[in-house]
């Protein structure tokens, strides 16, 4: 039986000793055979001895170096995920209440991570009715904007038939001022006509004139008075005709005369109202059969 003195067995750390300096020759052993290839692969390469050996101690030592990296990684990943273990477990402790109050509206939706986050019993809002949308259906408000573009149409409706009332009134408005002009001309007429006719000097006497004014219909002396006027505008306007024609060229008067067959009797009342040398000078010019119905037109009549 071996000896125990608080340690481990002799016999059972020769055993482990043994098994480390195996593993050590194997591994070192395949170090020998990897530098064996690489420094063949440099002769066949056609390297140099010195080239070989400076190869050879450079790969040593990046591999040395490269081991250290790599445990320099390792133990950086084993304290990263540490930390992370520990920050999990404060969030999932809700230590300060970091993970119910910050962490879990923000992360309650993200698949895997919302593991972490502690178990938070979430609150039953009640519902918050909105006085400004008194509405509890789509169709109750739909409803109403349906009444609500019935009654904007009926106030577009109002809105137009009071433009057309006002549009008639200022129509109105025009023909009263019309009204009231030729109102005030007759009265200037009609007081001339007085002072030159009525109470002239040789004029008859005023009881004539007063049954004569009482004999006359308001109405027809309205439109004897309309006549009156109307005549005189188309006296001026005929005037107008006579002198725009009578400064135009015979053949050209005549040219435009031969166009107005529809209205022979306006022609006829221009060249009438021409001199004689004006009007027989546009009637020998203008076309025969226009001129022949021209002159049974102006011809007086017995």
């Amino acid at each position: 039986m071996a000896e125990f003195n608080g340690n481990m067995p002799e016999e059972e750390m020769d055993k482990k000793a043994a098994k480390r300096a195996a593993k050590l020759a194997k591994k070192e052993e395949k170090l020998r055979k990897q530098e064996e290839k690489r420094r063949m692969k440099l002769e066949q390469a056609g390297a140099t001895p010195e080239e070989i050996d400076k190869a050879m101690s450079y790969n040593s030592e990046y591999e040395e170096e490269g081991g250290s990296r790599l445990a320099v990684f390792f133990v950086t990943v084993v304290i990263i995920a540490v930390w992370l273990a520990i920050l999990a477990l404060v969030i999932k402790m809700d230590v300060g209440g970091f993970g119910s109050t910050v962490l879990h509206p923000l992360l309650k939706d993200v698949p895997y991570i919302n593991r972490i986050l502690p178990e938070v019993e979430e609150e039953i809002t009640p519902e918050v009715v909105n006085t400004e949308y008194p509405y509890a259906t789509i169709e109750e408000a739909v409803a109403r904007i349906k009444e609500l573009e019935v009654a904007l149409q009926n106030e577009k409706n109002a809105v137009a038939e009071g433009q057309n009332k006002i549009s008639e009134l200022q129509e109105l408005a025009v023909q009263l001022e019309a009204y009231k002009a030729n109102e005030a001309a007759f009265e200037e007429m009609k007081q001339k006509f007085d002072e030159e006719v009525v109470f002239a000097e040789q004029a008859p006497d005023i009881e004539e004139y007063k049954a004569y004014y009482e004999s006359i219909d308001p109405a027809n002396a309205e439109a004897i008075y309309k006549r009156v006027v109307e005549q005189q505008e188309y006296d001026e306007e005929l005037v107008e005709y006579v002198n725009i024609y009578s400064s135009m060229k015979p053949k050209q008067a005549a040219a435009i005369f031969d166009t107005m067959t529809d209205d022979l009797k306006l022609v006829a009342e221009i060249l009438l109202a021409m001199d004689a040398d004006s009007s027989s000078d546009i009637l020998g010019a203008m076309n025969t059969e226009t001129a022949a119905k021209l002159t049974k037109i102006m011809e007086p009549s017995e």
